[in-house]
């Protein structure tokens, strides 16, 4: 077993986690100061977002120098320190490796620009205009407009396919490919646990045949990213795939290609935008549509791949507020989504607050928004027709905004974050939501969080166990077992706001109930009473 089929993530956005100076900023030194109270929670690593130097045009996943610490962040003796401190708690630190673009800031990039016979020029993806003088083809960014940057001096376009101050890296250049690879060993010396890879699947694109995802060359890259990286090191490593299936996933993740630990696929988290369309079109969830997603990536990697498990993260609306009940059942839904996903195989990972409940930020005006997705995409539609009022309540919705409002840690001035201006505004419901609070409520989110970590610790069931969809059909009730030698254990979560009552096809009497949001003592298996929002994991007990 490795040791990340075993662990919990905890992933820390460093700008929202905790300010040390009062700057308004979160930084190294604040983690450090918060890290008990991660080991309190259980968690065996930290992701850490970018803390690299950047002018962050996309809040740091726009590098401009790999190894150096922004200096809103700290210093690289904080980041030694920070290492160091989480080492002595068992706790490992996994950067976010952004290496499918940089910064235009970074010195690669300045040199490139200089003109095409400059030895940097081939670190980046540069093309003629078309035979209009416009760009070479109609590849698009995903922060909106052409994914092609006119560069007037040397009068070609280079590629970005995110923002245009984050210029794609060239990895079929090999020096490009050397630089990365110095890099990682850079942090790996230094003794951390892994990598995150920011859009790795980008890596491999073929711009002139709009490829951007998956191209032909992207497993070549990762099998020599490890030989010259990973091999023989016990790190952990996940990739940021958004396009990846069961399949690919394989590819990226059996053990015998040495390619990758993980990767995130994000098929469950498009479910509520219209197929075919952008994030920005919403729909509502099919719960069924939830469960068979799910369901496929449970039992289709078999022992060739290995999930990563996350309902949240710092692109991701808050779950809570989004297939939730961020109101009248806020601890109940939050409870319940936390039971269904860490009772699942896999390595879960948990977003900086979502062990208190933390809900998505409402906002009236586009004056408000900090995210450069979400004030470009709103310009784009505002063009093209769209009202206001619905743009807006997309953002409400998906916007990114919405993960980074400031860590809520106690009811005093600013959420006990910052005692200055905090860059982004703390939620108004951090009087009631907040780790302070959290932690003197015995049945508060943050205690079900740490008993489902304990869970995961002591029992082989949830990281081993076979893992079978129940009641497939069902459109409220999310329900599956987990197998394990000569156990099962019964998960059911009735994802809605009314009572629900069921029966289940099954022989099996109930057994221990293993853990609950609500005050449970028994359960009938013959016939089910579900409470809003309620979740149970049971033992069950078969008949010789």
């Amino acid at each position: 077993m490795r040791w990340w089929q075993n662990a919990v993530v905890y992933q820390i956005y460093p700008r929202s986690f905790n300010d040390s100076n009062g700057d308004g900023i979160g930084d190294l030194p604040g983690i450090i100061e918060r890290l008990d109270y991660l080991e309190d929670l259980g968690i065996d690593a930290i992701w850490l977002s970018p803390v690299y130097q950047s002018p962050n045009d996309d809040n740091g996943y726009d590098i401009s120098d790999y190894q150096a610490i922004h200096p809103e962040f700290g210093t690289m003796e904080d980041m030694d320190q920070l290492i160091k401190e989480a080492d002595r708690r068992n706790i490992k630190i996994i950067m976010d490796l952004v290496v499918n673009h940089t910064s235009d800031e970074h010195q690669w990039f300045i040199e490139a620009r200089k003109g095409k016979d400059n030895n940097y020029r081939d670190y980046y993806i540069w093309r003629d205009p078309a035979d209009d003088g416009g760009p070479p083809n109609d590849l698009k960014s995903t922060f909106s407009g052409s994914a092609w940057e006119y560069d007037e001096k040397s009068g070609q376009y280079y590629l970005h396919l995110f923002s245009k101050k984050q210029p794609d890296l060239n990895w079929e250049n090999k020096n490009v490919r050397k630089a990365v690879y110095d890099m990682m060993n850079f942090w790996l010396d230094k003794g951390v646990g892994g990598f995150r890879m920011d859009v790795i699947d980008l890596i491999g694109k073929k711009p002139d045949e709009k490829i951007t995802g998956n191209g032909p060359k992207l497993h070549d890259y990762l099998q020599e990213m490890h030989q010259e990286t990973l091999k023989d090191k016990d790190v952990m490593t996940v990739g940021e795939t958004w396009g990846a299936t069961p399949e690919t996933a394989k590819l990226y993740s059996d053990p015998f290609r040495e390619e990758l630990s993980m990767v995130f696929q994000f098929e469950h988290m498009q479910l509520d935008e219209q197929p075919g369309a952008t994030k920005w079109d919403l729909k509502e969830l099919d719960l069924t549509e939830l469960k068979s997603v799910l369901s496929k990536w449970q039992t289709e990697l078999g022992n060739q791949g290995w999930n990563s498990l996350f309902w949240n993260n710092h692109d991701l609306p808050r779950i809570v507020s989004r297939f939730g009940n961020d109101t009248d059942y806020r601890v109940e839904s939050a409870k319940l989504f936390a039971i269904l996903l860490h009772l699942m195989k896999g390595t879960p990972y948990i977003y900086q607050g979502e062990e208190i409940g933390m809900t998505n930020r409402k906002i009236e005006s586009i004056d408000e928004v900090d995210d450069i997705e979400s004030i470009n995409m709103y310009n784009e539609r505002l063009d093209e027709g769209y009202t206001k009022e619905e743009l807006i309540r997309a953002i409400n919705v998906k916007g990114r905004d919405n993960a980074r409002t400031p860590m809520q840690w106690d009811d005093t001035h600013e959420a006990g974050f910052t005692t200055g201006k905090p860059w982004l505004p703390i939620q108004p419901n951090y009087e009631q939501i907040n780790v302070e609070a959290a932690l003197e409520d015995k049945n508060s989110i943050f205690y079900t969080y740490q008993k489902l970590i304990r869970l995961r610790k002591e029992n082989p069931i949830v990281v081993w166990g076979e893992y079978e969809l129940v009641l497939p059909e069902h459109n409220t009730v999310f329900a599956y077992k987990r197998h394990y030698k000569n156990k099962t254990w019964l998960v059911l979560a009735n994802v809605s706001r009314n009572e629900t009552s069921l029966e289940l096809p099954d022989e099996a009497q109930a057994g221990n109930i293993i853990v609950s949001n609500y005050d449970r003592d028994t359960i009938d298996l013959a016939k089910i009473a579900l409470q809003p929002f309620e979740a149970i994991v049971v033992e069950l007990k078969y008949s010789s």
